[in-house]
């Protein structure tokens, strides 16, 4: 059964994809709405070789704390564990919602979906 609180992303997903006509977040909701075991986990270490400074990321899974990351970003992810969160912030990133991302960035241009 699907957590309700990933349902009412899903669908605010799905409202702003229609809205701002922004496939992105279409795809972004397909992936919320798949089950927990189809979802990936990504390293740290991994999404600082994928991005540059300032980046907004997102990544439908679990961000995990291994390795760290030298520049700053802006991370949007389903899960994302302490340790990962703490790096982020560390280097003066930030971790935001998904209405956060939405408003910031309504058609979807400059953000990398990593996944």
């Amino acid at each position: 059964m699907t957590n309700q609180v990933v349902i009412h992303m899903a669908k605010d997903l799905k409202k702003a994809s229609a809205k701002n006509d922004a496939p992105i977040w279409a795809k972004l909701a397909e992936y919320a709405l798949k089950p927990s075991i189809a979802r990936r986990d990504l390293n740290l270490n991994r999404i600082g070789q994928l991005t540059k400074e300032n980046d907004v990321v997102v990544f439908p899974g679990k961000v995990l704390g291994t390795g760290s990351i030298s520049h700053k970003i802006t991370l949007f992810s389903f899960s994302i564990s302490n340790s990962a969160a703490a790096k982020i912030i560390e280097k003066g990133g930030k971790i935001i919602t998904h209405s956060d991302l939405i408003e910031q960035n309504p058609t979807g241009k400059g953000v990398v979906l990593l996944g």
